[in-house]
């Protein structure tokens, strides 16, 4: 599985970005597919999951309301709309995907893409 991470660049405080994943191959019954962010000089955290089976999807509290993850089952593609940006969420963006029980652990994902850089000027 192959996974294309893109939509990252510099926005103002207060706009928007797009970020898509997509991957090489098909879906299959609880396979996640989920964003996580790196800063510098911190850990990699959990930014939303969608689970492709039931479209169930998840938060992480700091971009609850400010941040909708959705599909294309055509395009084996997820994305993830991101409004409101602010500094805090000034990161690369890594997008992750495999069978897992807990969207928000990051070492229950299986592949992952390379990173895209957001920078959100204040």
């Amino acid at each position: 599985v192959q996974l294309q991470a893109s939509g990252g660049g510099l926005v103002q405080a207060g706009g928007s970005l797009r970020l898509s994943c997509a991957q090489s191959t098909r879906r299959f019954p609880n396979y996640v597919m989920g964003w996580f962010r790196q800063a510098p000089g911190k850990e990699r955290e959990f930014v939303a999951a969608i689970r492709w089976s039931d479209d169930n999807t998840y938060y992480a509290d700091s971009v609850k309301g400010r941040f909708t993850i959705s599909r294309d089952n055509t395009k084996n593609t997820a994305f993830l709309q991101m409004n409101s940006l602010n500094h805090e969420d000034t990161a690369v963006y890594y997008c992750a995907a495999g069978h897992v029980r807990n969207a928000a652990v990051k070492t229950q994902y299986d592949y992952w893409g390379q990173g895209t850089q957001v920078t959100v000027s204040s």
